[in-house]
């Protein structure tokens, strides 16, 4: 089979599922109305079968992150309500970093060879600055989300930063925004009436998500100071002799 045929074949099972995932009416489940609605359901659900729940909400986590489709902060907050905040973390972490790596290696393959024939030597240098750097920029982007989420997997898709360097660092850089996205979840689980609306834990949940991204920023640059300031000090001199 040639590399044509390939990724012929690869764009269209993409376009299949993301057609059957709109065709089969899923992207209306994931919604903070039918969150709420059938939280129950789920729970009921998860109760009946702990192992093939967790296994299902896995598997729609990868997709949904590996085709860019939307509802994956409902899935997360959903997630937090129904199995907890560490089983939800653990589950959440994987899922969205092997969708992620998922998304990227499919950008790659699907686009990577046109883009290098059009931009050519262009690409090249971005290439080399990322062989330097890449795995501190990536940390950073998935760090302080600059981007959303499925542009930073495209991009990265183009260039030749390795996939295992991609899912490692998006791994553990995605880690911090997760955990404070399930913990926003496990509150907003709570919730029985308007009343619990303004209940403390909520309120730092909510805090925590905006203060977040600041503080992940300031991070960031106290590392790159550190990182200029080590590339600036002056090479040690070598022993005098008379």
């Amino acid at each position: 089979m040639s590399g044509r045929t390939r990724k012929l074949l690869l764009a269209a099972l993409a376009v299949a599922l993301v057609a059957a995932f709109f065709g089969l009416g899923l992207h209306k489940h994931l919604t903070l109305e039918a969150l709420k609605a059938s939280r129950q359901a789920l729970t009921d659900a998860r109760a009946a079968a702990p192992l093939g729940f967790a296994v299902g909400y896995f598997l729609l986590y990868v997709l949904v992150a590996a085709l860019s489709l939307p509802g994956a902060t409902v899935l997360t907050l959903g997630g937090a309500a129904v199995f907890g905040f560490w089983t939800t973390l653990v589950l959440v972490s994987f899922a969205s970093t092997i969708g992620a790596t998922l998304a990227c290696a499919l950008s790659r393959t699907l686009f990577r060879e046109a883009v290098t024939k059009r931009l050519g030597p262009r690409l090249a240098a971005v290439d080399a600055g990322l062989a330097r750097e890449g795995a501190f920029y990536l940390f950073t982007l998935r760090l302080v989300p600059l981007f959303p989420f499925f542009v930073v997997n495209a991009v990265m898709g183009l260039t030749a930063v390795p996939l295992s360097t991609f899912y490692l660092v998006s791994q553990i850089g995605m880690l911090p925004g997760t955990a404070v996205y399930v913990n926003a979840g496990t509150r907003l689980g709570e919730l029985t009436s308007l009343s619990g609306i303004v209940s403390p834990g909520l309120l730092v949940s909510f805090a925590l998500l905006g203060v977040f991204p600041l503080a992940a920023r300031r991070a960031v640059d106290v590392v790159r100071r550190k990182r200029v300031g080590k590339s600036t000090q002056p090479a040690p001199s070598g022993p005098n002799h008379p």
